[in-house]
């Protein structure tokens, strides 16, 4: 039997504190301590980009990452971008672009996107396509997610939003 470890750590504003299992995974934490379920497991290896979330500022793959080594620091995930009334530049782009289909991998995108363009607030078409080829989508092609790249650093800018 494994002794449970205490960890302390920021999800989208507000501080967790629970004892867990030191193999558990920050997805598993996310999803199934905190409830927050918007982070999606696809691959479980970090290629799809599905788990994605804000780890102190850096888009990380939350299935690399375990429960324990988040102990102090800061997480964003989806659940802390945008409600439906007030929606995240981002996400009022996808919705415009027509940027998802099923939207199991949007969360992922989005989290994923979202610290790019905070710290590039002009991307150029190659950092575009680099940024969004580290996430798989199986229902669409890249084209309208690059569109909704492009509109939401637009957005971002009229807004002053860095």
């Amino acid at each position: 039997m494994t002794d449970k470890v205490n960890v302390k750590v920021k999800v989208n504003g507000m501080t967790y504190e629970r004892a867990v299992e030191p193999r558990l995974l920050l997805s598993d934490f996310l999803r199934h301590e905190l409830g927050l379920t918007g982070t999606h497991v696809g691959c479980e290896h970090g290629v799809c980009g599905a788990c994605t979330v804000v780890f102190d500022g850096e888009s990380v793959r939350s299935c690399l990452i375990f429960a324990v080594q988040a102990n102090g620091h800061e997480i964003r995930t989806i659940e802390g971008l945008g409600t439906a009334e007030n929606m995240h530049p981002v996400q009022e782009a996808f919705m415009e672009k027509h940027a998802l289909q099923c939207g199991f991998c949007t969360p992922g995108f989005l989290m994923t996107i979202v610290p790019f363009l905070e710290k590039n607030p002009s991307p150029t078409e190659e950092q575009i396509h680099e940024v969004v080829d580290g996430n798989i989508c199986r229902c669409t092609g890249y084209q309208n997610i690059t569109e909704a790249v492009r509109a939401a650093s637009e957005k971002m800018a009229k807004a002053g939003a860095r």
